[in-house]
């Protein structure tokens, strides 16, 4: 059931949206995180829409928050791509998963100012964790406290985190894997300016390293054997694909946007009137209206389902994968229609064409969905439903005791 503040947050989401798009231009060419966006999503009260409501929050769902995020990612996405990850965080903070006082510690802080959350998984040498590998990165064990050293890739928005829940390994003689809470400004950690992709770029999505990095002992969250392999909730995964599909339909919806006004106002010489005129224009403004009107509907009919508990992983998985793919198709059919114009570094066209493909790096990426997928038709038909579900996971992490502890 939608929450009885959303239709007021989501207008707010709209002017927003519509505030930060002239200075897109600025943080696509300079790489420079969007901080005032952030500051006035605190103000509008959006930063604690997916927060409980004994946290100071709004209790929204992932139905609200992938229509928020869709529209902040109209105007400017890559502060929707660092709004998904704080809005799964928060919402993540009532799985039973975070020890109370975090709980207490981050919820406070989401009410008094900006204060990001986002996660960093990603390795150089091992990639992600969706591969199966466990992390390199070593949490040991110095009285009470953990000193965590290792180096994270892709940590997005990093200039602007408050924390970061850094996943690493222990070095105890029965190793866990788990994620821990690290202050942005704690002593060891550096910012390693790494982030130059051709899209996405005010992500800021640098390297971190940690060296020696010491935090409480209970700081800890989610500690899992090692031996077992990491493994995720459906919900958790669902909030995670549908976000990040969420971004690029945004996106996408602002290339349409931009197409359909330009070709209602460009009039060549040779033609006398705007080339919205023409059939060929028509079909593929028409094209593009289908492709995003299809993404709206799966999006909000698996967020909607997810809040109901009733989303398999398989299918967020599936969604992310074909708004993504149809978010490109969008773009590259609206470059196709604008021709030069659209080609033009002074029009946003081109840039939301290179924000949208950066949505297919995302892991795990396409061809990872449809395996996940065949191996699970494949296993449901031979009448085994728990290898069925166990396909939907990353690979079992095989972790090298000796290489890892040493």
């Amino acid at each position: 059931m939608a929450i009885a503040e959303f239709p007021a947050l989501l207008e707010k989401a709209r002017a927003l949206a519509d505030r930060f798009a002239p200075g897109a231009s600025h943080h696509d060419e300079t790489g420079e995180f969007p901080l005032r966006n952030f500051e006035a999503l605190h103000e509008a009260g959006l930063l604690r829409l997916t927060s409980r409501r004994e946290h100071g929050g709004f209790g929204g769902g992932l139905a609200e928050a992938q229509r928020v995020v869709a529209e902040i990612a109209r105007g400017e996405p890559s502060t929707a791509l660092v709004l998904a990850m704080h809005y799964s965080h928060h919402h993540g903070l009532s799985s039973g998963k975070w020890p109370a006082h975090l709980v207490e510690r981050v919820s406070r802080a989401n009410l008094d100012g900006v204060a990001l959350l986002n996660s960093a998984q990603v390795e150089p040498r091992i990639g992600s964790p969706s591969h199966g590998h466990p992390p390199e990165t070593i949490a040991r064990r110095h009285g009470d406290t953990w000193r965590i050293s290792g180096r994270k890739q892709y940590a997005t928005g990093i200039p602007g985190l408050r924390w970061v829940s850094v996943l690493a390994i222990t070095d105890e003689p029965e190793p866990r894997i788990a994620s821990f809470l690290v202050p942005t400004n704690a002593r060891g950690l550096e910012i390693v300016e790494t982030w130059n992709a051709t899209g996405m770029r005010a992500t800021a999505s640098h390297d971190i390293v940690l060296d020696d990095v010491t935090i409480p002992l209970e700081d800890v969250i989610d500690p899992q054997p090692a031996a077992q392999g990491l493994r995720r909730d459906e919900a958790g995964m669902a909030w995670y694909f549908l976000q990040i599909a969420s971004v690029y339909q945004g996106a996408a919806r602002a290339a349409a946007d931009w197409l359909a006004r330009f070709a209602s106002t460009y009039a060549p010489g040779s033609l006398g009137a705007p080339i919205a005129t023409l059939p060929r224009i028509q079909d593929g403004l028409g094209e593009i209206e289908i492709k995003l009107a299809t993404n709206d509907r799966l999006l909000n009919t698996a967020a909607a389902d997810a809040d109901a508990g009733t989303l398999a992983g398989i299918e967020s998985a599936g969604v992310k994968h074909q708004v993504i793919e149809n978010a490109v198709s969008v773009t590259t059919l609206a470059l196709d229609l604008g021709g030069n114009p659209g080609l033009r570094r002074g029009n946003p066209l081109e840039r939301h064409h290179r924000d949208v493909l950066c949505g297919r790096a995302h892991a795990p990426q396409n061809n990872m969905i449809r395996i996940m997928a065949a191996k699970s038709a494949l296993a449901r038909l031979a009448g085994n439903p728990a290898e069925a579900a166990a396909s939907l996971q990353p690979q079992a992490a095989r972790p090298r005791l000796a290489v890892v502890g040493g």
